[in-house]
């Protein structure tokens, strides 16, 4: 069954959740294209901002299970929450 198509703002801000994925390809010194996995426990807590980072075309979903990597403009997102302090 296909999913419903969703609307994305690109200029949104990302969320909380969002920053925080991106702070976990920050903390494993990610670059483009290098692909990061998510399992167990960290996949279901990261699953829904996994996949609206991937909506968003920050991350792209990689053909194994709970594998994600930057693209470029993730890759920028990701220097640009990590600059500010980590919501608590």
């Amino acid at each position: 069954m296909a999913r419903a198509a969703k609307t994305i703002d690109p200029n949104a801000p990302l969320t909380t959740p969002e920053e925080n994925v991106l702070r976990v390809f920050r903390e494993f010194l990610m670059r483009p294209g290098q692909m990061l996995c998510f399992h167990g426990p960290d996949l279901e807590k990261h699953r829904t901002a996994l996949e609206a980072l991937a909506d968003r075309d920050l991350l792209v979903r990689e053909s194994f299970k709970g594998g994600y990597s930057l693209t470029l403009d993730g890759f920028e997102a990701m220097k640009a929450c990590t600059s500010r302090p980590a919501a608590k």
